[in-house]
């Protein structure tokens, strides 16, 4: 069971989990860790996966998905698909996701569940209580990781029932993008109990944002089970609007974490509060979680 906090209604949730009870048994059966270890982490399983919810046949999964998971599908652009993974990145009416476009409020880059550190510890950056991992192991670059010592990590978790499109923070210029392989395990709260350095093992990829009012932001871009594919949609060097899309990922839960400088941000007290009790916040893109110092 994971419980979430609603900022909206103020009171806790329990999250609907797209297969619970297979990820219980993955993750906590001796059968189920030993078949993880053997295939489900290996970009085969996820090639193969993936490859299955591009195929015509994949639309009848659709239906069931959208009525289980309780989806609101009236925010979708289109209402028909070719194929699951066409319905799992569909793009959102502009109305569903308005922008706070204050040039000092600090927006949600998605939709999902995000915690939020600051003064963060380079070697011991928080995945779970008892669980930690360093910078330049997820990057493997110390000179841009030096850049955020003592500054503040946003962690947003993309469920597979979320909106799968993520974008710019703000107005400014993004860099290269830069790929690390690694293993495909689940970043659910399930998964990151049982993996030590889960988000260092995992597929990757990161970026440097120049942004107009935040500083140099780092993008960091967590690949998962059945997430064969991370898309980035920006132009290299080219300015971007805030609330621009940066890119998505196909079927699966996901993560992005990002990276600010010292003395940029401000975390709202609801979020910051919360993940220091250890539960994630809901938010949707677009809505102010922070503010410019």
């Amino acid at each position: 069971m994971i419980k979430y906090y609603n900022r909206i209604t103020k009171e806790y949730e329990i999250e609907k989990v797209a297969g619970e009870n297979y990820l219980n048994w993955t993750y906590s059966s001796p059968v189920g860790m030993s078949f993880l270890e053997l295939l489900i982490k290996k970009k085969l399983f996820s090639k193969i996966y993936g490859y299955t919810c591009d195929k015509p046949s994949s639309i009848k999964k659709i239906g069931p998905f959208v009525k289980d998971l309780d989806i609101d599908m009236q925010e979708s652009v289109d209402s028909s698909f070719k194929n699951f993974n066409e319905f799992f990145i569909r793009k959102l009416k502009p109305e569903a996701r308005p922008i706070d476009m204050n040039s000092d409020s600090l927006i949600s880059l998605g939709d999902g569940r995000i915690l939020a550190y600051e003064n963060i510890d380079l070697n011991k950056i928080v995945q779970v209580k008892g669980f930690t991992y360093s910078l330049k192991e997820l990057t493997g670059e110390s000179d841009i990781s030096n850049k955020y010592k003592d500054g503040t990590c946003l962690i947003l978790r993309l469920c597979p029932t979320d909106y799968h499109r993520f974008h710019f923070v703000d107005s400014g210029v993004c860099e290269k993008n830069n790929r690390i392989s690694g293993d495909y395990y689940s970043v659910n709260p399930i998964a990151l109990k049982k993996i030590p350095e889960l988000y260092c093992r995992n597929k990757r990829e990161w970026s440097l944002f120049h942004s107009e009012n935040f500083g140099d932001i780092l993008y960091v871009e967590v690949g998962a089970t059945c997430v064969g594919t991370i898309v980035q949609t920006y132009l290299t060097n080219v300015a971007v609007k805030k609330g621009s899309e940066k890119g998505y990922f196909k079927f699966g839960g996901s993560t992005v974490i990002m990276f600010f400088e010292s003395g940029k941000v401000k975390i709202d007290k609801d979020i910051m509060s919360q993940s220091n009790l250890g539960f994630e916040t809901k938010v949707k893109m677009g809505e102010k979680i922070g503010i410019k110092i």
